[in-house]
């Protein structure tokens, strides 16, 4: 018997609700949180408007036509401005996924030749510093590229190979930097956090230091496209750290993500603070797409936190799941697992078994070892819960330093969070609205990282330049 909801038995079944939700390859990555925009806020936004459009994509900027392999080629496209990837290479892939046919094995296979062949020496001549520096930059986006959709491939168990190529290629890029950023392994329960400190010189300086935390399926690459470069650019230091449920922690050392943040982010503010090249009273928090909920929850607790951007703002991750996906968990966790394994999994077609697998890994280390395998998890309850637990509504009150709030035309994943979010603070708060009208709509702005760090390096520098 097909599962309904109390309050939905009149409607369709879950089973046939669902099938048709996330029917489509990545639905829940990028259209299935879809709404409309949160109403334009009284407070700041953009004042400039170049152009105007009411399709989220329209014209060449729809590169596939499916939303999330669409987003995740603009976000590459978008990194072209701070040197991380090339226009020319990544149109020429979205050219041959597109002639090969769009599907998970040909995005994750075109992304991961394409930072194979980065990482050899070029065809002509000896290549620099820079050019070694460079192709290594662009080789750890495109395996990021390819890690995004790998579970949906052929080969799921290449997962944990293709981030540590990734991850390579990002320390062949930092290790060619000047100066080398510094690399420590900051104590986190069983599991130090590895983390890359970038200073523009070596002098010693004290200096303003942005620490910049990414979200849940991010790599470190997209750090340097939306802060690094920028702080570097300003003659600011940043810190780039993978924290559980990122990067080594979650693909290598099996650490999922932890609702209270402030255990990750406190133990790093230690370690700077006691940096003869750090302006102790001048560090800023940056968390870019679900790190706009943890980044808040950090700031809530660690006061020493000077300045903090949300980007976007998020109270609650869990709501950022349809509310058929959200519905399957109830307090029973044997209830809940039972509706999962026998009313949704069966009906799940392929491509969002997929997006299902992505979406929960970080929460779940049995998921992401199921989903090597090319299987789906059967415990459901247990990430979903933690997912929820995620939820920092009671605790923004805490928070005491000005705030920047970022929100964006067309957010598809947090709709309306922003506001909510920028509604409940009680410290000195902006929020800005990144637009369509200049290119910089969707979530995080992948088209438009410049501006994003215009905005917010802006805003950052008029609120510790006093200080």
């Amino acid at each position: 018997m097909t599962y309904v909801s109390a309050d939905r038995a009149s409607g369709p079944t879950r089973r046939t609700t669902l099938t048709g939700l996330v029917g489509g390859a990545g639905a829940l990555l990028a259209a299935g949180c879809s709404a409309s925009p949160a109403a334009a806020p009284t407070a700041r936004r953009t004042a400039r408007a170049y152009a105007s459009a009411s399709d989220p994509t329209p014209g060449v900027m729809t590169l596939f036509k499916d939303p999330a392999f669409n987003f995740n080629g603009l976000l590459a496209l978008g990194g072209s401005g701070y040197g991380a990837s090339e226009v020319g290479e990544v149109l020429t892939a979205v050219n041959t996924i597109n002639k090969a046919g769009l599907s998970a094995q040909t995005y994750t296979e075109t992304f991961k030749n394409l930072g194979d062949q980065l990482r050899k020496p070029p065809s002509s001549g000896e290549p620099g510093t820079e050019t070694t520096r460079f192709r290594a930059l662009r080789a750890a986006q495109y395996y990021a590229q390819a890690l995004f959709f790998v579970l949906g491939s052929d080969t799921p168990g290449t997962e944990e190979e293709l981030y540590k190529a990734g991850r390579g290629s990002w320390d062949a890029f930092c290790e060619r930097c000047d100066p080398v950023p510094v690399t420590a392994r900051i104590p986190y329960g069983k599991t130090p956090l590895p983390v890359w400190f970038f200073r523009p010189d070596s002098s010693g300086e004290r200096r303003p230091t942005v620490i910049l935390t990414n979200g849940s399926d991010g790599q470190d690459v997209d750090m340097w496209t939306y802060g690094v470069a920028a702080a570097l650019q300003r003659g600011w230091n940043a810190l780039v750290y993978d924290g559980p449920g990122q990067g080594q922690l979650l693909f290598v050392d099996q650490v999922v993500f932890t609702p209270r943040w402030e255990t990750v982010v406190t133990p790093i503010v230690d370690w700077l603070t006691a940096r003869p090249d750090v302006d102790s009273r001048k560090i800023g928090l940056t968390g870019l797409s679900m790190a706009g909920d943890l980044a808040p929850r950090a700031a809530a607790f660690e006061h020493r936190i000077a300045a903090l951007v949300a980007m976007p703002g998020v109270l609650s991750p869990w709501l950022g799941f349809p509310p058929e996906i959200r519905e399957i968990l109830t307090p029973d966790k044997e209830k809940t697992n039972s509706i999962w394994n026998k009313e949704v999994v069966p009906e799940l077609p392929p491509s969002a078994a997929a997006t299902m697998k992505k979406r929960f890994e970080p929460f779940s280390v049995p998921a992401m070892l199921a989903a090597r395998q090319g299987k789906m998890f059967t415990d459901f309850y247990t990430p979903a819960t933690l997912i929820k637990s995620l939820d920092i509504t009671d605790v923004v009150g805490r928070i005491k330093m000005p705030t920047l709030v970022l929100d964006y035309d067309f957010e598809q994943f947090y709709p309306g969070q922003p506001r909510q979010l920028f509604d409940k603070l009680t410290a000195p708060k902006d929020y800005v609205k990144l637009t369509a009208a200049t290119g910089a709509q969707l979530h995080c702005s992948p088209m438009a990282p410049q501006q994003h760090c215009e905005v917010v390096f802006d805003w950052l520098q008029e609120k510790l330049s006093g200080r």
